[in-house]
């Protein structure tokens, strides 16, 4: 059968022979790439894969760049060809629906012909364009990642009023509110909504992600289908003698879903149990103010991260890491005493399941479908998160109930995680074979040929 995917960025190896940066993001795509390559001969999938590059990447007179990519697949030097096709796309508005994408993947599946359409997420117009252009809703599959419609309703994160409306220098210059970038996520849901509308095929991975799917298309068959994870994270398994005890390690801080305000607000209580207590967060810092550069090109949301590190003492106990790789990744888990995820919504995150998978304490906020790949009081502590309706700063008149609420409960469940080390290790234990079953790569891929052959 030949198969075309539908891909948010260049998978590495294409990327490598396109000159590009290879992304650290969206590593299980490549790694199900590497499984379907290899087993080609013996599940007779034909694989084919397009994705969007900046208009500079393609040739120019032409509509699209198509190259052949040789990769090595297995462990035994095995090579092989397959064809990717990259498409101009504006990835940087992902909230505008650009109707010249129809054209430019109509030609991609009139080259390719595929027996099955695979999306690979709803998050970019691309998806929606596939939607609407091919023909046979009944072998297009669409794959759910993060909900926009979601990901907009919960954007805010109980952030107090003032830090909504606050706009600074960069956000003005650049158009980039915190109300402008829920709005971009609202019109990105819009889009998503149709996508699913549309394709007659939808895997998910939790009863949330579900739940939505039946709402948004009632029609659609609903395959269950796990993520398998970055190679990096399989086989090395955390060791509370090799860490740094009262390390927190967050995968991610850059805009108010993701909950570092939460974690700060919760600090100071933490710290009063376990004054060595110190926060890594992954990722650029968003509070750096030491240069007129950056003073300049602070976010509001940075300027209040700013403000809540300064008034409450904690410039010292937090360090921001910046961009790291699958392995850098994997050694600041190992080394971290303590994983958080705390988000205001999640589908299943990934940082999550590698920190599962490497058998490291975790606390999660439960929210959205994480509960269906974490199971609180088993796996880690799953806290009570926002019950806002969206809306900034909770629901109490003075904007902050919510929020101090929500970090209050996250205190709690990290200094419950640290207090009794007999319950965090059985506790590791049963988070990691929980994790060993839902990314298993071997059952995952065989899902995968499941899913396509049922399809057609």
């Amino acid at each position: 059968m030949k198969v075309l995917w539908l891909c948010n960025m260049a998978l590495p190896m294409a990327a490598r022979q396109l000159g590009m940066e290879a992304s650290v993001k969206e590593g299980w795509v490549s790694g199900m790439a590497r499984a379907v390559l290899a087993e080609g001969r013996a599940s007779g999938i034909r694989l084919s894969v397009a994705f969007p590059l900046p208009r500079r990447m393609i040739p120019r007179g032409q509509e699209l760049c198509s190259v052949t990519v040789d990769a090595e697949v297995g462990g035994a030097g095995e090579r092989v060809s397959f064809s990717c096709f990259g498409f101009p796309e504006d990835m940087n508005h992902g909230e505008k629906y650009d109707r010249n994408l129809e054209p430019v993947l109509e030609k991609i599946v009139s080259i390719v012909e595929p027996d099955i359409v695979h999306c690979f997420g709803t998050e970019f117009p691309h998806t929606l364009a596939m939607c609407r252009i091919f023909p046979r809703k009944d072998r297009l599959l669409v794959g759910l990642q993060g909900l926009c419609t979601q990901i907009a309703e919960h954007y805010y994160a109980d952030l107090p009023e003032r830090a909504v409306r606050r706009v600074t220098l960069r956000d003005l210059l650049k158009r980039d509110s915190l109300r402008r970038q829920r709005e971009k996520f609202a019109l990105r849901g819009e889009m998503e909504r149709e996508a699913v509308g549309l394709a007659g095929n939808i895997t998910g991975r939790t009863r949330w992600d579900r739940a939505h799917t039946r709402e948004w298309n009632p029609d659609a068959r609903y395959f269950e289908m796990n993520e398998s994870l970055r190679p990096e994270f399989y086989g090395p398994v955390w060791r509370p003698e090799a860490c740094e005890p009262h390390a927190i390690f967050l995968s991610q801080g850059d805009y108010p879903l993701k909950g570092l305000h939460y974690m700060l607000l919760a600090l100071p209580a933490i710290l009063r149990e376990y004054p060595d207590a110190k926060l890594y967060v992954a990722g650029n810092s968003l509070v750096a103010y030491g240069t007129l550069k950056e003073k300049l090109k602070i976010s509001a949301y940075g300027k209040y991260l700013r403000g809540l590190l300064t008034s409450r003492g904690l410039e010292e106990r937090v360090s921001f890491l910046g961009k790291l790789d699958a392995g850098q990744m994997r050694d600041r888990y190992l080394k971290s005493g303590l994983f958080v995820c705390c988000s205001s919504v999640e589908n299943s995150p990934n940082s999550l399941g590698e920190a599962m998978l490497l058998g490291m304490p975790c606390v999660s906020a439960d929210v959205g479908g994480v509960s269906s790949i974490f199971t609180g009081g088993v796996d880690g502590i799953l806290y009570r998160g926002s019950e806002g309706d969206g809306a900034p700063g909770g629901r109490d008149a003075d904007g902050t109930g919510e929020l101090e609420a929500v970090s209050g409960r996250l205190a709690e469940a990290v200094i419950s995680m640290w207090r009794d080390p007999g319950k965090r290790d059985e506790w590791c234990r049963a988070a990691r074979n929980h994790a060993l079953k839902t990314h298993d790569r071997d059952r995952n891929y065989q899902k995968l040929v499941e899913i396509y052959e049922k399809i057609l």
